[in-house]
């Protein structure tokens, strides 16, 4: 009998091993994740080296473990482990329900069949090629290729660039992301220079309020995700607003940009550092003899939220919702309250009041990520699968809202803004319901305008495809005091949206940044080189949808079978 070190294979034997990076390589091929080849290929050969002794074997399978857990993450497009570290103190916020509700998302039925079926692939080919060598020379020849673009860049460095009769630099390459360096640098340096000062309206001029409806976790591709991209809701606006970039994929930023929206766009950086006086959206209709009021659905305190509004202009008290049911519970636990009951308090206290002008903020999270109805044991439905009832039960109380609007004599500028899309469906770079990257599916928000009491010329709604931003809504705010909107008759909203302030597609989060070049997006993660924005579906998508179980992301009862909210006032 051999002694057992003699049974062991000579030269270079991934084993098991050989399924993980075989798995990463056709993951990385779909840009499903990112791939750091170096240090792949330092795992590679710390795990494929012939070890005699059993005990040096087993000790190298415990250190392997954590450090392939470990690089598998560093190439995923996962949020840096210092930005978890940061919203580590938020972890305890989570309802348990919401949190095993995410991290599922990580494994469900379409994932875990791809990973099946390279699992079995795997299995066959071993059979009848050298899969280990094969691995192993993928793995090298991409360490070289990643190596070669930092042997460029200290002659980019020193000043060899492409000339202007060159053609642009090729995606991926370190002059195309120098360029978009340049690029990001230059959107900056523009837009600190740009501004809108809001002017008085004439002492004959019609009053009017403005009404704010900033809402949480909607985008144009979400109201595709739930099919209501044509609801009725979005006739009642008479400016509509199809290439608007939210530029901020969590709340708070989101606000922030909003309230300061008579500047142009900020770097994410400077959210945090006072604005010039000029900047901030509230004070300057303030002191144009506004009475500014705030209202949420919710009680803010989640990451300081209501907070950070009174630090960028709004009153510290919002509307009392005392003796409101709640609708749903948010992600945390607490209390998410009906729309319309909220609007339809905040109207019944604005005719009351003899304030001339009043301008609005109202906010609301029915459709964030998590929550779920009152009486629902858990998270039985999953936030997922109820994101279309909730949002067409939002999309019909604002419907409701606006037909009260219209019914009364109130002159009102109502301006529908979403803060960030919920991300339902997805992309390459992110699971349904991740936002750490800002990516075009999360900040293309549909944002409109309805001048309540004014008689339009148009039959339908003005669509600016321009990019545009907040600087837009700033500008269009002016016009509407600067020229009567509410006094004029019949008003033009073609002729008020000419030339409005454009701002090229920028999108940013803390550690990353999304860039549109040349009529394709780009993307930077923290120090990462920029890359080109994957647009093709990712491969589970591309699967027949009776094999990826479509039927578990959108069965369920419905939302009113379940929480049926408090009796309508």
């Amino acid at each position: 009998m051999q002694p057992q070190h003699q049974t062991q294979r000579k030269g270079l034997h991934l084993g098991p091993w050989g399924i993980y990076f075989s798995a990463k390589l056709a993951l990385y091929a779909e840009q499903a994740i990112g791939f750091h080849a170096l240090e792949n290929l330092a795992l590679a050969l710390f795990v494929a080296l012939p070890l005699r002794a059993p005990w040096l074997r087993r000790m190298r399978q415990a250190v392997a473990l954590p450090l392939g857990l470990a690089l598998l993450y560093y190439d995923s497009w996962l949020p840096p482990v210092s930005r978890l570290l940061d919203r580590a103190a938020h972890l305890g916020d989570f309802s348990p329900a919401f949190v095993l509700e995410f991290v599922a998302r990580f494994a469900e039925p379409g994932s875990l069949l791809v990973f099946v079926l390279l699992w079995g692939a795997y299995r066959l080919l071993r059979r009848v090629a050298r899969l280990d060598t094969m691995v192993m020379a993928t793995l090298a020849a991409l360490s070289i290729h990643a190596s070669l673009p930092a042997l460029s860049r200290p002659f980019l460095a020193l000043g060899v660039q492409p000339t202007q009769a060159e053609e642009p630099p090729a995606p991926g390459t370190p002059a195309w992301s120098m360029l978009l360096d340049t690029r990001l640098r230059a959107f900056h340096t523009e837009e600190a220079r740009r501004h809108v000062t809001l002017h008085a309206p004439a002492p004959d001029a019609v009053p009017f309020d403005v009404l704010f409806l900033h809402v949480c976790s909607l985008s144009w591709d979400d109201l595709d995700y739930a099919g209501l991209r044509n609801h009725p809701l979005f006739g009642h606006f008479q400016i509509l607003f199809r290439d608007f970039n939210s530029a901020a994929s969590y709340s708070t930023p989101a606000a922030v940009r909003l309230l300061r929206a008579n500047c142009g766009q900020p770097p994410h950086a400077a959210l945090g550092e006072p604005a010039p006086e000029g900047c901030y959206l509230f004070p300057s209709l303030a002191r144009l003899g506004f009475e500014t009021q705030k209202v949420l659905n919710h009680d803010g305190r989640f990451d300081d939220f209501a907070s950070r509004l009174t630090e960028n202009g709004l009153p510290e008290a919002p509307l009392n919702l005392s003796g409101l049911g709640a609708a749903l519970h948010a992600f945390d636990g607490s209390p998410v309250y009906d729309d319309l009951q909220v609007l339809s308090r905040w109207w019944g206290r604005r005719l009351a009041t003899e304030a001339p002008r009043v301008a609005a903020y109202y906010n609301t999270i029915t459709l964030h990520d998590g929550n779920h109805p009152v009486r629902a044991t858990g998270n039985m439905l999953g936030s997922r699968r109820s994101y279309p009832r909730r949002l067409r039960r939002l999309l019909d109380d604002l419907e409701t809202f606006l037909r009260t609007l219209e019914a009364g004599a109130r002159p009102m500028m109502v301006i529908l803004i979403p803060e960030h899309g919920a991300a339902m469906r997805g992309d390459r770079l992110q699971i349904p319901g991740l936002r750490e990257i800002p990516t075009p599916r999360v900040t293309r928000v549909p944002a409109a305008v309805a001048f309540i009491g004014a008689r339009s010329v148009a039959g339908g709604p003005v669509l600016i495809d321009r990019p545009s931003s907040y600087l837009a809504l700033s500008a269009l705010l002016d016009r509407a005091l600067d020229s009567n909107v509410f006094g004029t008759g019949i008003f033009d909203p073609a002729a008020l949206t000419a030339d409005l302030p454009a701002t090229p597609f920028v999108a940013e989060n803390a550690g990353s940044v999304v860039i549109r070049q040349a009529g394709a997006y780009a993307v930077r993660l923290a120090d990462e080189p920029w890359m080109p924005y994957p647009e093709t579906p990712p491969l589970v998508e591309r699967i027949p949808a009776a094999l990826r179980l479509t039927v578990f992301e959108r069965r369920g009862p419905s939302l009113r079978d379940v929480s049926s909210p408090p009796a309508r006032r």
